[in-house]
């Protein structure tokens, strides 16, 4: 795929996510396969008075990795000052923020709130990519309408790539619903129809499974998904996404050794580059991320957020990964069939019975 002049390599691209695409967490999902990452959207007013808070979040990737700055604003000429400074930074593209339904951005008429206001949107656009240099592109992140009853987005997207957006991002939901109910791939199908072939298309809601990027593909016609919140803690997902558009054997889901691994990884990623006032929370997040599902899970983010030491934190999490390889050692000593197995060889047999699965082994 590619973005104006920029190539991007096959994958499942990382979305802004405030308060968590930091640099560890976006090193993680690039080292699992993530084809592009964004930072969480940063407030183009902030960026231009000089916040020391936010400009520090242009966290350029590691190991000179492409990646992504977002930012959000209203007034044309400030975000495009702040796009200068993104494209100073590093990034090699560069995301308006149309999308976000949060109450704090859309009471300013910031983030999907621009959708209310398409010539509004189209200026900024214009603007920004004016004061940008022909290699860098610019691209925009949107919904499908600010309501049920003001869907929008083929006409919203067609005035952005119009005003010089070279990708458009459309999550399947409107501002209304914000992250609720169920994603609508029908308006993102229609952004496809909508633009040049030319423009890339990203569809974005809900991607949470393997079975979820297909169904986006095959019902939206999308060129690319882009995979938020199910991110966290699953950077194997990126890993599946990129093996499957890449023709290669999908892996199988990562091992306790490896999860512990990873985890491990992210937490010294944390310790090296996030700040000392944000070490504990962000190592306190990241556990909780990694222990979902898994046994004891809930046990552990009960304890983790009375902890007070980020050096505490870590200890905890080694030892809640310590007793679970323990617990899988003794089952393939003994034998055991781990439950999911289980579990998974019953639906098979019922599967089976029903004339479901035919002679097809199970694949959980």
């Amino acid at each position: 795929m590619r973005i104006g002049p920029v190539e991007i390599g096959p994958g499942a691209l990382l979305a802004p996510m405030e308060a968590v695409t930091d640099l560890p967490f976006r090193t993680i999902c690039e080292e699992h396969g993530a084809a592009l990452t964004f930072t969480e959207f940063l407030s183009a007013e902030a960026l231009t008075r000089g916040s020391e808070r936010v400009v520090r979040r242009m966290w350029p990737s590691l190991g000179g990795r492409r990646f992504v700055v977002q930012v959000v604003g209203r007034e044309p000429e400030v975000l495009a000052r702040a796009s200068e400074m993104a494209a100073e930074a590093g990034a090699c593209v560069v995301d308006i923020n149309m999308g976000c339904p949060a109450r704090k951005v859309t009471a300013g008429t910031c983030g999907a709130a621009l959708m209310r206001e398409p010539a509004l949107a189209a200026v900024i656009v214009s603007a920004v990519r004016a004061a940008l240099p022909a290699s860098i592109p610019v691209t925009v992140k949107q919904r499908i309408g600010w309501s049920d009853s003001s869907i929008n987005a083929p006409e919203f997207a067609l005035r952005m790539v119009e005003a010089g957006a070279a990708m458009i991002t459309v999550h399947g939901r409107t501002r209304e619903q914000g992250f609720s109910g169920q994603v609508h791939l029908a308006p993102i199908a229609a952004v496809r129809a909508a633009l040049p072939k030319q423009i890339p298309v990203v569809g974005n809601g809900d991607v949470k499974t393997v079975d979820d990027y297909h169904r986006m593909k095959r019902e939206t016609g999308c060129d690319a998904v882009m995979i938020g919140r199910a991110a966290r803690g699953n950077p194997w997902l990126f890993r599946a996404i990129r093996a499957i558009e890449t023709g290669a054997l999908v892996p199988a889901s990562p091992t306790i050794v490896e999860q512990r691994a990873v985890w491990r990884r992210h937490a010294d990623l944390v310790m090296e580059y996030t700040s000392d006032k944000m070490r504990l929370h962000e190592l306190r997040k990241t556990l909780a991320w990694y222990s979902r599902g898994l046994y004891g899970g809930a046990d552990l983010r009960g304890r983790v957020f009375r902890e007070s030491q980020p050096e505490a934190v870590i200890d905890l999490g080694e030892g809640f990964f310590a007793i679970l390889q323990a617990r899988e050692r003794a089952r393939a000593d003994t034998g055991e069939q781990p439950v999911a197995d289980v579990a998974a060889r019953c639906l098979a047999r019922h599967l089976r019975r029903r004339g479901e699965l035919g002679d097809k082994p199970w694949v959980g």
